[in-house]
């Protein structure tokens, strides 16, 4: 573990990524007394929006990489789909938190999930390594159908992956899918999806925050309700799992961890996410510390206090031009937190925002009232679904 002490206020943090996540990052480190430093190859990116510098190159630009570094004190990332080798350069210059070898498990699924069970002792789904077709075809015959063919790498919100149903769908997302190798899952019949964040400093602490429960639409996390309406033994699972996880990875910095929960109550890790996450975006309004200070404090080796919630929440993203449009309505509903992300293009698919409703502890509504608390944003959320 690492003795250093933590940094004083007007250190320089690195954030590697410009988006949202490091946008919100950004503005956590701010509170602090901390100045960002963002590295993306995006124009206006929103973290650039609120950081006191960015350099501007593609993630695999080692001499840019190198003067990032050199201009920051401590360096972390926003998302997966930087360099890994990128991020072993930089750990020569300073401190990465959370580090390269976690960033590398997270990268490929196949490592991921072998991490997962060998490593953690944690459940997922059955799971094979697929390389060419007679692989397919032994991975098809050990899992069974319906399962899911994925890419190990670069995929995220159903990109990479298809459900098959049939050896023939199977043989089809084989040869359209890249790069390869594959790997095939088990298609898991759960009864709810679960997230737990938490963040690990570096003398070991650990904060996690409440089990939620997560609403999909066409793979884009659409609704996050906190807490998870699951029973008590069943959410204190789910935080240990994704500690013995942390703790595996020696984690400084913050996880998200993605579960299925099955219809016989066992819990299936599905993902991991080293670092801030769509569905702990409630907690800057429902927590006195939010996922983004969490994390600040763990790369900055500051204390980690508890992170509790002084609300229930409902957290809704705002996705694509159909429902960024609603901004004027959003701001003038009553009850309902706005977060604009500053992205000025609004593509379909592209989380532009999100809106938070908060509630007294204990009185998160059930499926109609949680329609009602987000007009006019409840098209997509149906009770029942």
């Amino acid at each position: 573990m690492s003795e250093r002490p933590p940094l004083p206020p007007l250190s320089r943090i690195g954030i590697i990524g410009g988006g949202q996540l490091g946008r919100m990052s950004a503005m956590a480190a701010a509170r602090l007394g901390y100045v960002c430093h963002i590295f993306t190859p995006e124009e206006d990116a929103p973290a650039s929006q609120v950081a006191a510098r960015t350099f501007r190159a593609d993630y695999d630009h080692l001499t840019a990489l190198e003067a990032f570094a050199d201009s920051c004190d401590v360096i972390t990332f926003e998302f997966e789909n930087v360099s890994a080798e990128g991020l072993a350069r930089l750990a020569h210059h300073r401190p990465v938190r959370p580090s390269p070898f976690v960033l590398e498990i997270s990268q490929d699924r196949l490592a991921e999930k072998s991490f997962v069970t060998e490593r953690a002792r944690a459940r997922t789904a059955p799971f094979a390594r697929v390389t060419d077709r007679e692989e397919l075809a032994l991975a098809l015959e050990e899992i069974g159908l319906p399962a899911v063919l994925k890419t190990t790498r670069l995929g995220y919100d159903g990109k990479g992956q298809a459900r098959v149903t049939s050896r023939a769908e199977a043989e089809a997302a084989f040869a359209t899918l890249e790069p390869k190798p594959l790997i095939l899952e088990g298609f898991v019949d759960f009864a709810a999806e679960l997230s737990v964040v938490l963040a690990r400093g570096a003398d070991g602490t650990i904060a996690a925050f409440d089990p939620v429960l997560n609403h999909h639409h066409q793979h884009i996390l659409d609704l996050t309700l906190a807490p998870a309406p699951i029973p008590p033994e069943i959410a204190e699972e789910a935080q240990r799992i994704a500690a013995r996880i942390a703790e595996a990875l020696d984690l400084v910095g913050l996880l998200c961890v993605e579960m299925f929960l099955d219809r016989d109550g066992r819990i299936l890790v599905n993902e991991i996410a080293p670092r801030p996450h769509n569905s702990g975006h409630w907690t800057i309004d429902a927590c006195p510390v939010s996922q983004f200070e969490l994390h600040i404090r763990a790369v900055a080796g500051l204390p980690l206090p508890a992170p509790r919630r002084h609300s229930d929440a409902v957290m809704k993203n705002l996705v694509g031009p159909e429902e960024i449009g609603l901004w004027p309505e959003i701001l003038a509903t009553p009850g309902l937190i706005p977060h604009h992300y500053g992205k000025r293009e609004a593509r379909p698919g592209r989380k532009m925002g999100h809106v938070t409703r908060l509630f007294p502890r204990g009185a998160l509504p059930g499926p109609e009232g949680i329609a009602a608390a987000i007009a006019p944003l409840a098209m997509r959320y149906r009770p029942g679904e």
